[in-house]
């Protein structure tokens, strides 16, 4: 699910690829990769998951894909600033909908710039297509599989300490998910922008193998960049809870851990 700049570089005339670039529209508009077109993919927070919530998630996503050219014909390369948490959302709502090809930009602009390659800076229009996808519901968590499932879960919370420990307010509950533990997102990113090596994730992540894992922080980015590391270390159980602490710390009736 990464591919690497010099890669990313040797390919990019190629019609058959969309590259997206997940960054606000400012920074897009101040250089970005040729032929890469902007979706800001902060903008699109999704809090419920209920049934109907996620069957709401599903239409959305798909109406903002086709929008911007997504189709299972094309290899999409998603990238932000380094290997993080925007362009990783990106390729796990791919992966949900059973995207046969879909990868991370690995180090992001800030290791394209620093390679000194093609930069453009103007906007290039999207091509519409009629995006669909098998979804795959072995990536995606609602709050009731976490309830149902908590005494066997491994739950990774990739918020920073802060939000985890309560001292950081960003919802009507402070603290945590039972049972869950804090390993932060910004741990799986070397110095460089790119993903750490396995040697150093496996120090991270030192859980079994065969675990039933759920990621979760805020709004199910920095979630998603967990996953894609614990994907990366060969992890085959792992699920994003798609509304994270915006939902379960905002429903009362939710346990939670300080």
């Amino acid at each position: 699910m990464l591919i690497s700049t010099t890669k990313l570089d040797s390919i990019i005339n190629n019609s058959n690829i969309l590259i997206i670039d997940t960054r606000s529209f400012k920074e897009y508009s101040e250089g970005h990769i040729p032929g890469a077109v902007n979706l800001d993919l902060f903008a699109f927070h999704w809090i419920d998951t209920t049934k109907e919530g996620i069957q709401n998630f599903n239409k959305q996503a798909e109406m903002i894909f086709s929008f911007v050219g997504v189709s299972s014909e094309k290899k999409i390369i998603f990238y932000d600033n380094v290997s993080g948490m925007l362009a990783a959302r990106g390729v796990w709502m791919l992966e949900y909908f059973s995207h046969p090809n879909v990868s991370l930009l690995d180090g992001g602009m800030k290791k394209w710039k620093k390679e000194n390659l093609s930069i453009e800076t103007k906007p290039n229009p999207f091509q519409p297509s009629k995006f669909s996808g098998k979804i795959n519901p072995e990536i995606i968590s609602r709050y009731e599989y976490i309830l149902d499932n908590i005494d066997t879960l491994k739950i990774i919370d990739a918020r920073s300490d802060g939000e985890f420990n309560g001292t950081v307010v960003r919802a009507a509950q402070v603290g945590h998910i039972p049972k869950s533990v804090n390993i932060d997102w910004s741990m799986n990113i070397n110095d460089d922008g790119t993903f750490k090596s396995d040697e150093e994730l496996s120090k991270l992540y030192q859980i079994p193998k065969d675990s039933k894992i759920v990621t979760y922080c805020q709004g199910a980015y920095r979630a998603a960049n967990s996953f894609l590391a614990l994907k990366k270390l060969g992890f085959t159980n792992v699920r994003v809870y798609l509304g994270s602490w915006g939902e379960w710390g905002n429903k009362l009736d939710l346990p939670v851990e300080k």
